[in-house]
């Protein structure tokens, strides 16, 4: 919702991925007053002229004044744009087993991702929930990083805390903007025959509270992957009526920053972009046994000193009964 002081209008803006219902799009919108004007398109994505542009082609009416609809064709820059299918549009995410309390997050990238365009760069944005974290002195090592085709963090915000538990952590979570190395392993690959190359990111688990059954489960969102490209000298990146700002990562760059976003392809159709982890806790109802035990221990040590100190006190007391003989003097 945005409010134009210019027009003092209130311009409302609402995106859906699909229809709401399960037959398509039924919608009736009527016109409650003369004053009031209700304009409806109905566009599909068409090729743009330009790289850094979207186009749009379809048609608009406006109801209770347009007998048919108009043909219409428009377009404009835009900051976020798909990856090209030529750079390889795809990727997947997935945690090599086994997982144990340090999993590797991986994103896995088809063998001809190149840049769209000249000075593009590759990122990936990571929102980690407060069970799991990030070891920024772990991933400032340039070997490090290397090994794992990353070339280093360039944000982190949130719960970094590296020693404190799940509970007693006080923010939802973490987010990091991490920049991915590709040029090196990707004429790399093109010396072998692999169709794919990945990318290693370590995480850490926190400790969590105890549950029953010795495991519980860690929801972790697949990150986003995208492009980071400079814009041309004179784009106007603000004229577009689909313009997404402040989603999180974009403050982070510059004004004229072009975003081109890679696709998730999960291996299972409209499958879930969230992986599921099981991460082994204490067992709830088997800790009662590692309460007594504790407790009997605690015991027993308690006695064992005290025994011990009793007769250190009765060698003391033996000793001071003794008669000592007296010393002749010559």
């Amino acid at each position: 919702m945005d409010y134009d002081a210019g027009s003092q209008e209130y311009i409302i803006t609402s995106f859906h991925h699909e229809s709401p219902d399960l037959e398509g799009w039924n919608e009736e919108i009527k016109c409650r007053r003369n004053s009031e004007k209700t304009e409806v398109g109905l566009f599909t994505y068409q090729q743009a002229l330009e790289p850094q542009e979207l186009s749009f082609e379809g048609y608009l009416t406006v109801i209770g004044e347009d007998k048919k609809p108009r043909p219409t064709r428009f377009s404009f820059p835009s900051r976020h744009h798909p990856v090209p299918p030529a750079s390889g549009s795809g990727f997947l995410t997935t945690f090599p087993k086994p997982t144990g309390l340090h999993p590797t997050l991986r994103l896995t990238f088809p063998h001809g991702v190149s840049p769209p365009g000249h000075g593009c760069a590759l990122h990936t944005y990571l929102t980690l929930p407060s069970s799991v974290f990030v070891d920024e002195y772990q991933l400032s090592s340039p070997n490090f990083l290397a090994a794992n085709n990353l070339r280093g963090v360039r944000a982190l915000s949130g719960e970094t805390d590296l020693e404190a538990p799940a509970w007693v952590t006080g923010k939802w979570g973490s987010t990091m903007l991490l920049e991915l190395a590709h040029h090196a392993r990707r004429q790399a690959r093109l010396e072998t025959t692999e169709s794919q190359w990945h990318v290693d990111i370590p995480l850490h688990l926190r400790y969590l509270p105890p549950a029953a059954g010795g495991a519980t489960s860690v929801d972790l969102p697949w990150p986003i992957v995208f492009w980071v490209c400079p814009a041309e000298e004179g784009s106007d990146l603000s004229g577009s009526p689909f313009d997404r700002i402040n989603l999180g990562y974009e403050v982070l760059f510059g004004p004229s920053t072009i975003f081109y976003h890679f696709q998730p392809q999960p291996k299972e159709p409209r499958r879930s972009l969230v992986e599921q982890l099981q991460v082994p806790v204490m067992d709830l109802p088997a800790s009662r046994w590692v309460e007594t035990g504790t407790v009997g221990v605690i015991i027993l040590g308690a006695l064992w000193v005290m025994w011990k100190s009793l007769r250190v006190s009765l060698n003391d007391w033996q000793s001071s009964k003794k008669t000592i003989p007296p010393r002749k003097v010559l």
